[in-house]
């Protein structure tokens, strides 16, 4: 008995689909890491390919059977060759990967010296049309005052908790770590995990002495990446989640390839 392939079918609307694919699929990788050379976490994929005019589908499980080809380990280390092999199967100009995982590093509170593990979010987006391309981002955490609020009030400022996104290409190799720490130097002060009463003690002049507003935040990072040769392109922005506002403070910075 034959078995019908629908999604083969002729479609004669003539329109492209620029992404069709399979979205949130939770899958085990293997990522570097700068102090224990490997770690090992759970990621959340999403994998597309451009659909011609002229197919009225694309085939589902292809996606997933091929992506069992890279498990694990092979995966962050072949997305050009997974990519390839995903345009080549499915017959497509082009074909997309965005990984998202969580990245743990370990943290020595600023004065006990007491360590604590906190998890930062990252992503790896990867392209392959004429040419393959990756970006790699990290969104991390911290702390930022602000100078307005600390200028006018006789005994304080307020502060708030800011996510800082950074993403880049690049030529060479880059650790996510790198942006990590970029990322956490340009804020009032970095957070952690766990804190004693003399690390807050700390935590809080250090952000009290160092106030930034979000712009402050993406220009110095800019400026920073800017220095990096490394650095074909990248994306920057900071969004803090305001404590005497029901709004948030965003500032974006975008750069393209040099």
């Amino acid at each position: 008995m034959s078995i019908p392939d629908i999604q083969s079918q002729t479609d004669t609307r003539k329109i492209v689909i620029d992404k069709v694919g399979v979205k949130g699929l939770r899958y085990p990788i293997v990522v570097e890491d700068r102090q224990r050379g490997t770690q090992h976490t759970v990621a959340n994929l999403n994998i597309y390919v451009e659909l011609p005019h002229n197919k009225r589908g694309t085939h589902m499980s292809r996606f997933v059977e091929i992506l069992h080809h890279y498990h694990e380990e092979a995966l962050i280390g072949n997305l050009e060759s997974f990519l390839l092999e995903l345009k080549s199967s499915l017959k497509a100009e082009a074909a997309y990967i965005d990984i998202t995982f969580p990245y743990f590093l370990t943290k020595h509170a600023p004065v006990s010296g007491i360590a604590s593990i906190l998890s930062y979010d990252c992503v790896f987006s990867a392209s392959l049309k004429d040419r393959y391309e990756l970006l790699i981002g990290v969104i991390v955490p911290v702390t930022s005052l602000c100078p307005c609020s600390k200028e006018i009030s006789e005994y304080g400022a307020h502060n708030q908790r800011s996510m800082i996104t950074i993403k880049v290409s690049y030529d060479g190799f880059v650790w996510l770590e790198e942006l990590i720490e970029l990322a956490e130097a340009t804020a009032s002060c970095e957070i952690y995990s766990l804190l004693k009463r003399v690390d807050e003690k700390y935590v809080t002049e250090k952000a009290y002495q160092n106030p930034k507003f979000v712009e402050d935040i993406v220009r110095e990072i800019t400026l920073a990446l800017e220095k990096d040769t490394r650095i074909r392109s990248f994306y920057v922005e900071s969004e803090n989640a305001e404590s005497i506002h029901l709004h948030n403070a965003y500032a974006m910075i975008s750069c393209p390839a040099k």
